[in-house]
């Protein structure tokens, strides 16, 4: 296949998959955001490389939020929100923290690819992105030209960019004091 050619499938279907995401979900997770004291994001492995990315741009537009696992991650508490992105929904790891949020009086939410799963059961509000998720055994979504869990990865990124969009205009928060919150320790 050529390179234009596999350009055209990819972008076919990432479009497939997110035109499928449900509005209202997407609505629920952006007034979830805007109504926690402190947003906690996690994540494994590329869908946490794309959450990490998604709690930088929410510190640019003035959120208080912390990445899970880092080492000046604090206590999370009532009134906070966790957001976690798994495509399988089943990652050992992070079904651990079902029991800490629940305990603290904080809220989880959840952005996945998969609907019968553990972490979407405990999640108040979720997002389903249905992308084929091979390695957890559902193949709910629709089949993919890309690899593994690329179709979801790459969903996600786009989901949780719509959503800074989403937010910017909400907060009416201007392009130049989020590039003052950019990093300067370069």
């Amino acid at each position: 296949m050529q390179y234009s050619e596999l350009v055209d499938a990819i972008l076919g279907d990432i479009g497939r998959a997110l035109r499928q995401v449900d509005p209202a979900q997407v609505e629920s997770l952006a007034e979830a955001l805007l109504n926690a004291e402190r947003v906690f994001i996690a994540g494994k492995g590329r869908t946490g490389l794309q959450m990490r990315a998604f709690a930088m741009r929410l510190m640019h537009l003035g959120f208080n939020v912390h990445v899970v696992d880092d080492v000046t991650t604090p206590a999370i508490g009532a009134g906070d929100l966790l957001l976690i992105g798994s495509s399988s929904g089943r990652t050992s790891s992070l079904l651990r923290y079902i029991d800490t949020v629940d305990a603290q009086g904080a809220r989880l939410v959840v952005v996945t690819g998969n609907l019968n799963s553990p972490l979407a059961s405990a999640a108040v509000a979720l997002v389903h992105i249905p992308a084929t998720n091979f390695k957890a055994g559902d193949a709910s979504g629709e089949p993919s030209i890309l690899v593994m869990g690329s179709l979801f990865e790459h969903c996600l990124g786009l989901l949780c960019d719509s959503l800074i969009i989403r937010l910017k205009a909400a907060l009416n928060v201007a392009e130049a004091e989020m590039n003052a919150r950019h990093a300067n320790l370069e």
